[in-house]
């Protein structure tokens, strides 16, 4: 935790000193039937400050907008208004990992995902041929499109890495089929190429075999059985023909 989010946010954990304060206060009111106007002034100024300190660690603390990290592992940032990673939720045993490993909240969104990047669970998926896919979805769209952009430039120089813009619904969807928001877009497009084709075929897949897969099918080939996975991010083949 850097120390401007210690300073921002140290009085926010003295919230039970601050109601205990506010509590002796309002009975000290109540304990006699007449005060001076300044006197039940500043306990109205007690209040206020108790409810903007907890209203003010929820604002905080609240994302507005998500990052979908994807290769397999599977990972979703959520990124407050001031562009911090405030909370960090993995889609897969892979993601689960990766996230223990790294100590990304309160982070800057970008130093999140350069770590992340650099990271050798990610590093040497991409070295061996795999994809990264970063989908960034919210309702504030001025925020989305800041997010895209610093994660292109993130990413720039680096192969194997696409970034997309998603959406908020979409984001609600993927979460109900349990998928990250990455790999549900990528079922989508799947899935349009053939209906067969579900949310559990796709989970443990990486996103170099989805792109794959749906590649195959965009050239005409019928897929006679869908890839295996293992969540670890091999490739697996699949059967085809013209």
């Amino acid at each position: 935790m850097d120390e401007q989010i210690r300073e921002a946010f140290g009085q926010l954990y003295a919230g039970e000193a601050m109601k205990e304060n506010t509590r002796a206060a309002l009975d000290r009111a109540r304990s006699r039937r007449h005060r001076p106007v300044g006197y039940l002034a500043a306990v109205a100024v007690c209040l206020v400050l108790l409810l903007v300190g907890l209203g003010g660690y929820r604002y905080y603390f609240t994302p507005t907008t998500y990052l979908s990290i994807d290769i397999n592992p599977s990972l979703e940032l959520g990124i407050n208004r001031f562009d911090k990673v405030v909370t960090v939720r993995a889609w897969n045993e892979d993601g689960q990992e990766l996230a223990d490993s790294l100590d990304l909240r309160l982070m800057d969104y970008q130093e999140a995902l350069e770590q992340l990047v650099a990271s050798e669970s990610i590093a040497d998926r991409l070295a061996a041929g795999e994809l990264l896919s970063i989908t960034v979805a919210g309702e504030d769209e001025v925020q989305c499109s800041r997010l895209l952009a610093g994660a292109e430039d993130c990413t720039a120089g680096q192969e194997n890495v696409q970034c997309h813009h998603g959406d908020a619904e979409a984001l609600e969807q993927a979460h109900h089929a349990g998928l990250s928001l990455g790999k549900y877009q990528a079922f989508l497009e799947l899935q349009a190429l053939d209906p067969t084709v579900t949310a559990e075929d796709v989970a443990g897949l990486t996103m170099r075999q989805i792109r794959d897969w749906i590649g195959s099918l965009e050239q005409g080939n019928v897929v006679e059985s869908a890839p295996t996975g293992n969540g670890h991010g091999h490739h697996h083949g699949w059967s085809e023909h013209e």
